[in-house]
């Protein structure tokens, strides 16, 4: 029953390989709830300077999590000390209440937009530091714990091309 079972998870692990990634981390919030004053920082390192990137940040929320939206702070710091800090909105579920994403059961996936036909020219490690920026409305406070909030991190992904016919 094992054997089969493992047998199982590999093959989709497989199939759902997207080969395009060229490097992907997250991280993981305990009890499901990511603190305001938590601020993962993801090391970019050894990336081309010659090709062109799409890069994604990922969630992974479950039904605690009572926004229709997300709001984050994304803040991107260069090998040589430059800083580009973005203030970024995505819809988390239709007008219906019905979360976006991909998934089952309780949890879903979603894969946001960064940036697009994203260069690293300068060689050596970027920072990526991502920070929740979520407040209830007519508030001045950030939530102090957003719940249902599993994990969150980046992707990037070898820019596809589309040819002309």
């Amino acid at each position: 029953m094992r054997i089969t079972l493992l047998l199982i998870l590999s093959c989709i692990t497989l199939i759902s390989c997207d080969h395009n990634i060229v490097k992907t981390q997250s991280v993981a919030f305990s009890d499901a709830q990511w603190s305001l004053t938590e601020a993962p920082v993801f090391k970019i390192e050894s990336i081309d300077t010659v090709n062109t990137y799409d890069m994604f940040l990922n969630m992974r929320n479950n039904h605690d999590y009572a926004y229709s939206n997300l709001y984050l702070i994304a803040e991107m710091k260069f090998p040589q000390g430059k800083i580009v800090t973005d203030t970024l909105e995505y819809d988390m579920a239709t007008p219906q209440g019905q979360f976006l994403g991909t998934g089952y059961s309780d949890v879903y996936e979603n894969k946001l937009w960064y940036k697009e036909g994203v260069r690293f020219r300068e060689s050596g490690t970027y920072l990526l530091t991502l920070r929740h920026a979520m407040r209830k409305n007519g508030s001045v406070d950030g939530i102090a714990q957003l719940e249902g909030v599993l994990d969150i991190g980046y992707s990037i992904e070898k820019q596809v091309q589309y040819g002309s016919n």
